[in-house]
């Protein structure tokens, strides 16, 4: 099976040699770039390409390794033994079986998505070396080993926050998801809005790469920034007139799609006042 990209997700050449290598590898894809192009959504594109169950595992900044594989609950089993309850005589009743777990225990190969393995602690990725290395771990409350039945499909996405350990690394194949260039923009922009015209989609995409470009922005917008700004462009029923900035002195249309912090508006609220004042 190999994956070439779906109706719903443009994939560039790379990416897909990138996806089908690891693949092939069997190794953790770890895939970097910028918020809002599209990592985790490649993930389920994946598991819908090849037809496979998709676990997906969204890592927060308290996240521990060991949820992954499992939790023992030994605060429910102390309440239950407190009451009476049979079910403490058997731990499994208090196992949950974490992300990885469900993987590893699915009769078929499926995709295991990793998302944002930076946000947690910088331990957090050489915790799951073994497991992810070895296919297997053990659970010390039962005294079993849970063996993958399938190797699964790792993806594991990095928003690049904090730099990932050289052991981790080593073990995975990488790929860094470049900024879509205008013509790949247009067909990603046309696979969510068919019905735009060429007019409006040109003018806008001219506006956005030059809000991209603008010299000391913080945040850059993004693949999905577009495609929420071309959404209310659409249902407003602006016109490619409609865009345009008078001599450049004003903000974007619905400007807050596109910018999403207070220091890059006052930064063209600022370039609107020296435009003005060159007058």
């Amino acid at each position: 099976m190999k994956f070439t990209g779906t109706d719903a997700y443009i994939a560039t050449e790379d990416l897909t040699i990138a996806v089908n290598a690891a693949v092939t590898l069997q190794r953790p894809l770890l895939v970097k770039g910028e918020p809002g192009t599209g990592k985790t959504e490649l993930a389920r594109q994946v598991a819908s390409a090849l037809g496979m169950e998709m676990f997906e595992w969204h890592v927060k900044s308290t996240t521990r390794a060991q949820q992954g594989l499992y939790e023992y609950d030994a605060v429910s089993r102390l309440r239950d033994s407190q009451l009476g309850d049979d079910r403490v005589h058997d731990v499994g009743n208090y196992i949950r079986k974490g992300k990885l777990w469900q993987a590893f225990a699915a009769e078929e190969r499926v995709v295991l998505l990793i998302d944002e393995v930076d946000k947690a602690d910088i331990e957090f990725p050489n915790d799951l070396l073994q497991e992810l290395d070895r296919m297997e771990f053990h659970v010390y409350e039962t005294g079993e080993t849970i063996i993958a039945k399938h190797r699964p499909v790792v993806i594991i996405t990095s928003n690049n926050e904090k730099e990932l350990p050289d052991a981790f690394l080593r073990r995975c194949f990488f790929h860094y998801i470049r900024f879509p260039d205008p013509e790949t923009l247009k067909h990603i922009i046309r696979v969510h809005h068919p019905d735009i015209k060429e007019a409006l989609l040109t003018t806008a995409l001219s506006q956005f790469f030059d809000i991209r470009e603008t010299p000391g922005l913080k945040k850059k917008p993004s693949t999905s920034e577009v495609l929420d700004w071309l959404k209310l462009l659409l249902a407003e029923d602006l016109t490619p007139e409609d865009l345009k900035r008078k001599g450049a002195d004003s903000l974007p249309k619905l400007h807050g799609a596109l910018l999403k912090n207070e220091q890059d508006v006052q930064l063209f609220e600022r370039l609107a006042f020296m435009t003005r004042g060159q007058r």
